[in-house]
C-alpha cells in the first residue's frame, strides 16, 4: 500500500470495485479506462486544508505480513485507492521506520515527507528511480537534530527541513503546521502505526482511509492503538470481489 512500484497480485484478483456507502452501487473495473478518474472522484476533498490517514490492516489487526511489509496483505484495488488518495494530496507523510521497512519511491503526484530524528532511511530504501523530474523528499526533524539528520541521509534524494520542537520528537501539530507553512495543505499520513496513532490522538486527522484485508494474519505489527475510544462516522465505503473493503472514517471532534 505504501509504494507505487508494481507488485504481484496478492492475495487475490481485485476485478471489480463497488461503492456501497453512499449506496450508489456504482462499479469500476480495475485496470479499465476511466477507473483512475472514478477513484479520484471518490477520494476528492471537501476543502484544501485536510489531513488524512491512509492505512491497511487485516481483519486480525495486522498492518504487515510475515515478511514485515504490506506486500502480502494488499490488493490491486488498494493500489488504485492509493493513487486516488495521492492525486488529491500535496504531500505524503511517513515515518523513517516505514521507509526502512517498506522502501519508498518518490510519489508521482505529491511530495514525500519523512519524519525522523536520526536521518536513518535505510541504505537505498528511498528511491527516485524513474522520477528524476520529481522534487526530492522532505525530511522533517527537530531543529536541534538538523546536522545529525543531514549526515544520516547521506546521498538519499532528500532535503532537510528543521522544525521547532520542544524535544527530539516532532508532534503531529508541528508537522502539519510546518507543511502548511510551505503551502502543502492537503496532507496524507501513511504511517507507520506509531505515527498514525499520534496523529489520531492529537486530533489533527480529518479522515481515516482504511483498507481492510480479508487475511487472518498474526498480529506482529499491530494497527493503530489509541489509548481511548475515538468516535467516528463512515463517510464512504468501497468493496471489491476479492473481499477487501475500503473505508473512509471521519473522527468526531
Amino acid at each position: 500500500m505504501t509504494v507505487d512500484a508494481p507488485r504481484t497480485e496478492s492475495p487475490g484478483r481485485a476485478g471489480v470495485v463497488t461503492e456501497v456507502v453512499p449506496r450508489t452501487l456504482e462499479s469500476a473495473e480495475i485496470g479499465a479506462d476511466g477507473t483512475d478518474a472514478w477513484m479520484s472522484l471518490r477520494y476528492g476533498l471537501p476543502t484544501d486544508d485536510f489531513v488524512r490517514l491512509n492505512l491497511i490492516t487485516t481483519i486480525t489487526g495486522a498492518t504487515a505480513g510475515a515478511d514485515g511489509t504490506s506486500e502480502t496483505i494488499t490488493s490491486r484495488t488498494d493500489r488504485y485507492v492509493l493513487g486516488g488518495i495521492r492525486r488529491n494530496a500535496d504531500v505524503v507523510v511517513v515515518g523513517a521506520q516505514t521507509v526502512r521497512a517498506e522502501g519508498y519511491l518518490l510519489p508521482k503526484t505529491a511530495r514525500l515527507a519523512i519524519v525522523t530524528s536520526s536521518g536513518d532511511l535505510g541504505d537505498g530504501r528511498l528511491s527516485a528511480e524513474g522520477r528524476d523530474d520529481r522534487p526530492p523528499a522532505i525530511v522533517l526533524c527537530p531543529v536541534s537534530r538538523v546536522d545529525v539528520v543531514r549526515d544520516g541521509i547521506r546521498d538519499a534524494p532528500a532535503e532537510v527541513w528543521g522544525v521547532a520542537a520542544e524535544s527530539d520528537q516532532l508532534t503531529p501539530r508541528a508537522i502539519v503546521d510546518a507543511l502548511r507553512g510551505r503551502g502543502l495543505r492537503r496532507i496524507v499520513c501513511e504511517g507507520g502505526p506509531a505515527l498514525a496513532t499520534q496523529f489520531v490522538e492529537a486530533g489533527v486527522v480529518d479522515e481515516i482511509c482504511v483498507t481492510v484485508s480479508p487475511v487472518l494474519e498474526a498480529t506482529g505489527h499491530p494497527f493503530i492503538g489509541p489509548a481511548a475510544r475515538i468516535e467516528s462516522s463512515v463517510a464512504g465505503m468501497l468493496v471489491d470481489d476479492a473481499g477487501f473493503s475500503y473505508l473512509r472514517l471521519r473522527p468526531s471532534r
